[in-house]
């Protein structure tokens, strides 16, 4: 049987417009599409000219907080030798949200952040990270043992499968639960908390809140000096080196960070704030 010859052309022609049609939302312009944001290039010229480092930090007991009538801290130490250095002044921006912090640095609302990102963080490709600034690494936060027998003790990271563990949203320290997770071929629960730092998480985990907690050592270490009910004693990571960031936009402020990092750390001065706030030598 021969076909339709109408059919033929009626269906070609449709095949023609169609294929038009596609070709026409692709090429034209897409005047309704919401458009990728643009920050401008803000970087270590301008902050130069302003005199001002706009710098989020989070408040915690080893980055900052404030002893009696002044602000102390590790990373408040360092940001302000460097802005000393440089004739800047250092506008302290607090930020609980460890999410929050690499957003705004991104979108320039900061200049840098002054806490410390592993290199292993999932933002290192949208943010510029500095040369290291200390070795340090992540513990699991729990009650001590009520009994050797004790089934909600966990002793070692085997353990952890089944478990629910607490982080505040967006912290590095998920990507390693989750490798964990791989490691041990089984499933470790994340519940991200977004309104809670670190040191509050370890206080819930105290007062029987919640059960788990994941943060850093450091801060595990000076919270458990005032609750000794918590025990710090199984790692989350291996010990690592931890940076600060700043946006993609800046790269001669990264730079410039870089240079005094890697000559400040050789200073006496250094090894100082490292053992007032870590305890001992850097």
């Amino acid at each position: 049987m021969i076909p339709d010859q109408k059919k033929l052309r009626r269906g070609l022609y449709a095949g023609i417009f169609l294929l038009a049609a596609a070709l026409f939302i692709l090429l034209a312009p897409r005047k309704n599409r919401t458009p990728q944001p643009v920050f401008p290039l803000y970087d270590y010229a301008d902050i130069a000219a302003k005199g001002v480092l706009r710098t989020a930090l989070e408040y915690n007991s080893i980055s900052m907080f404030v002893d009696k009538d002044t602000l102390a801290g590790f990373d408040y130490e360092l940001i302000k030798a460097f802005a000393r250095e440089h004739g800047l002044q250092v506008d302290i921006m607090p930020e609980m949200s460890f999410y929050k912090r690499m957003k705004d640095l991104s979108a320039g609302a900061f200049d840098v952040v002054a806490n410390e990102i592993p290199a292993v963080s999932p933002f290192k490709d949208s943010l510029l990270l500095t040369t290291p600034i200390v070795l340090k690494k992540d513990v699991l936060v729990q009650r001590k043992a009520t009994s050797p027998t004790d089934s909600m003790f966990i002793k070692s990271q085997l353990s952890l499968a089944r478990r629910t563990l607490h982080v505040v949203k967006g912290s590095p320290s998920i990507l390693r639960i989750r490798n964990l997770g791989d490691e041990i071929a089984d499933t470790i629960y994340i519940n991200e908390i977004e309104k809670y730092g670190p040191e509050q998480l370890i206080a819930m985990v105290a007062h029987g809140d919640i059960d788990y907690a994941v943060c850093d050592e450091g801060i595990a270490r000076a919270a458990a000096d005032s609750m000794p009910q918590i025990d710090i004693s199984t790692d989350i990571s291996f010990t690592q080196f931890y940076s600060w960031a700043v946006g993609k936009h800046s790269p001669v402020l990264r730079d410039s960070l870089n240079a005094w990092i890697e000559r400040f750390k050789q200073s006496e001065a250094y090894r100082n704030i490292y053992k007032r706030y870590y305890g001992r030598n850097g």
